[in-house]
């Protein structure tokens, strides 16, 4: 009887394993997700590295501001690798763009974040 006492005393029901883990209001698919994706280049490895780095920063310096990351994104790849850049930072667009070649990045961040980067001039 003691070995059934103890069995019976190690089985847990669902509702304390559900109480024992912590309360997210997030969508599953946000937490599946919580890392860089790119999606599309055409980028050489050093402008990819910057503007990847640069795309994650500003999402993360403004998360409820998408414009305001799209913005730093512009000025950093203007800055850096000449003007005529151009960043849409958002959820659920489509696009369809002319672009000069090896200058194009679409990468997903965080699992909430589309960003679509590229030059023209």
């Amino acid at each position: 009887t003691t070995k059934l006492i103890h069995l019976l005393s190690s089985v847990f029901t669902m509702a304390d394993i559900e109480a024992a883990q912590p309360e997210t209001n997030e969508p599953d698919y946000k937490r599946l997700h919580a890392y860089s994706l790119v999606r599309n280049t055409d980028m050489d490895d050093e402008m990819l590295s910057e503007a990847v780095d640069t795309a994650v920063t500003a999402c993360d310096k403004f998360p409820e501001n998408m414009e305001a990351a799209a913005q730093m994104l512009k000025q950093a790849m203007d800055t850096k690798f000449g003007p005529s850049w151009h960043a849409v930072i958002g959820e659920g667009f489509g696009f369809e763009i002319t672009y000069e070649v090896k200058n194009l990045l679409y990468m997903f961040h965080n699992g909430a974040f589309s960003i679509c980067l590229w030059k023209c001039a």
